[in-house]
């Protein structure tokens, strides 16, 4: 598989911790966000396709069965949104709380 982030799939992203991938996955997701608000639909889908890189990347990495979970699910409801007929009902609003924790604990962690 070509990855678009070569140096996390080389193992740099394994050395981040959960919080730290899910704020990565999380910018990913706001810039599809702005694309898609932007009528950019060909950026927008190129971001989600870097932010489901990331999820593929955080489930090869994790070893919390939990964590596996969440992920999949994450990934589920990502490709629903911006690809599907948005059946679980998810919004920008819900997409920015969901990520804005996981990047308060990444800055704080540092």
């Amino acid at each position: 598989m070509a990855y678009q982030h070569k140096n996390l799939a080389e193992g740099r992203w394994a050395q981040m911790s959960l919080s730290e991938q899910m704020a990565n996955i999380g910018s990913e997701i706001s810039r599809a966000l702005n694309w898609k608000k932007k009528n950019n639909e060909g950026y927008c889908l190129k971001a989600v396709v870097r932010a489901l890189e990331l999820i593929s990347l955080t489930i090869d990495s994790v070893t919390v069965k939990s964590h596996i979970k969440e992920l999949t699910r994450l990934r589920e409801v990502i490709i629903d949104y911006f690809y599907g007929n948005n059946e679980y009902a998810s919004s920008e609003t819900l997409w920015q709380k969901y990520f804005n924790h996981f990047n308060f604990v990444a800055r704080n962690k540092k």
